[in-house]
């Protein structure tokens, strides 16, 4: 899979497998309820939500899994508990699951919420 030319969600979304478009676009709502207030661009060349102009959370999808990005080492270790079930090896802030067993809508929002404060407590003075 090559999304390098995605210049939008949909875009990214059209260029996936059935399967990973599902689980993606469940992915997709489930932040876009816990975070309204954020917007949709394409950053790395994968789908990413900015909220207050700074990259929220991101997910791609790979040839055997799917990926959210929380783009936060802190978010990571805030939620170790919550993400032990999970497969986060690799570099950085990922989150890794298959698309016939996607993150639950709770865990997702617990994400998001956590790095909506970490985005607003360094906005504040």
């Amino acid at each position: 899979m090559n999304m390098a030319g995605a210049d939008s969600f949909d875009d990214y979304l059209s260029q996936v497998s059935n399967e990973a478009r599902t689980a993606l676009e469940r992915l997709r709502k489930t932040i876009k309820s816990a975070a309204p207030d954020t917007t949709e661009t394409i950053s790395y060349q994968m789908p990413t939500f900015k909220y207050r102009g700074r990259a929220l959370v991101g997910f791609a999808a790979f040839k055997d899994h799917c990926s959210l990005f929380p783009y936060s080492k802190k978010v990571m270790e805030v939620l170790e508990e919550d993400l032990r079930p999970y497969d986060i090896s690799g570099k950085g802030a990922t989150i890794r699951f298959t698309t016939d067993k996607p993150l639950p809508a709770a865990l997702v929002k617990k994400v998001v919420k956590a790095r909506i404060e970490e985005i607003e407590s360094r906005s504040r003075p």
